[in-house]
């Protein structure tokens, strides 16, 4: 059981780089601060990686400020562990450093992870990767504070939708309902990560709203957004995260997409409701994700890039 493998490579070992993907979101942070947490309560050296900086609305993620970047990271520790990544490259910049340990594994839960650490990967297709930290925190036997509690909750809520999306399943809210035991302040919690928005992602609302583009019969719903317009609205990468959710959210809207151009390449999202696979798409793309919410990344213009995006996801839709 990858589980018992999990345990068995972290008592292996002493000590740890915790590796987040590149934009992170709450799976990834609170995953890796709760594991973090759990490593050091059992007197083994560990720190939590990332390319990007966590996002502002994370900030109250117990270890969160000692979260390093490409500036600070050294030569690897003795054993790397990949959390929430669905593959190595979403570790950017530090993919070769990370890949360099001497020892790797992955815990993950998309489904197309193409399980490429040296020493094993525990993936699978749960809700979110914080379960499955939940899951290897109990099977160690490491003593649940609030803070890791909070941390999973964090996990758990954001890749769920607050445990509105398809993913949520009857283990979601057992996972939750063993947190709650830990004192979360739900009411404050939520207002935090779901009901408050900068003036920036305001502003960006609108462009996506009003630049959108519905096509086959109103079922495909895809924007772009120039570098030049983030700029204009001031906006950073965690103020364009949910802007996917808006154009889904349509009633004819079965596919959305949305592309943002940075430093030269554009970044797509995907999200779809009942019968199209955007995984498939993001993979032909040399992306992954689950099979209702997925990206990749294209160096094309945004001219091509719309047009290339719209041709695939109307084969999908089809």
């Amino acid at each position: 059981m990858n589980l018992l493998k999990a345990a068995s490579f972290i008592q292996s070992h002493q000590s740890f780089y915790l590796a987040a993907h590149q934009s992170p979101d709450g799976d990834t942070m609170g995953s890796c601060l709760a594991l973090r947490a759990a490593l050091l309560a059992m007197g083994k050296e560990a720190t939590v990686v990332c390319p990007d900086p966590a996002p502002k609305n994370l900030a109250f993620l117990v270890g969160v400020d000692t979260v390093t970047g490409t500036n600070g990271i050294e030569p690897p520790k003795e054993a790397v562990i990949f959390v929430d990544c669905a593959d190595h490259k979403r570790t950017g910049a530090l993919q070769a450093t990370l890949e360099s340990a001497p020892y790797q594994f992955c815990i993950d839960h998309h489904g197309t992870n193409p399980r490429e650490s040296k020493d094993g990967d525990w993936v699978e297709e749960v809700s979110a990767t914080g379960e499955l930290i939940l899951r290897l925190l109990n099977e160690l036997r490491v003593p649940i504070t609030h803070g890791i509690a909070v941390a999973l909750y964090t996990a758990i809520a954001t890749d769920t939708g607050n445990f509105a999306y398809s993913n949520t399943t009857a283990e979601s809210f057992k996972a939750a309902a063993e947190l709650m035991q830990y004192e979360i302040d739900l009411s404050e919690l939520n207002r935090i990560l779901f009901r408050e928005m900068t003036l920036a992602k305001a502003k960006l609302v609108a462009y996506t709203l009003g630049h959108m583009e519905l096509s086959e019969d109103g079922r495909l719903n895809l924007c772009a957004i120039p570098e030049s317009v983030l700029n204009a609205c001031g906006a950073t990468k965690e103020d364009c995260e949910g802007l996917i959710d808006d154009l889904r959210d349509i009633d004819t809207v079965e596919a959305a997409c949305i592309l943002k151009e940075s430093d030269g390449v554009m970044r797509v999202s995907m999200r779809s409701k009942r019968v199209c696979d955007v995984a498939a798409v993001a993979k032909r793309f040399g992306g992954g994700g689950h099979l209702r919410a997925a990206g990749c990344t294209l160096e094309l213009p945004l001219k091509e890039a719309v047009r290339v995006m719209r041709n695939a996801l109307s084969e999908a839709l089809a």
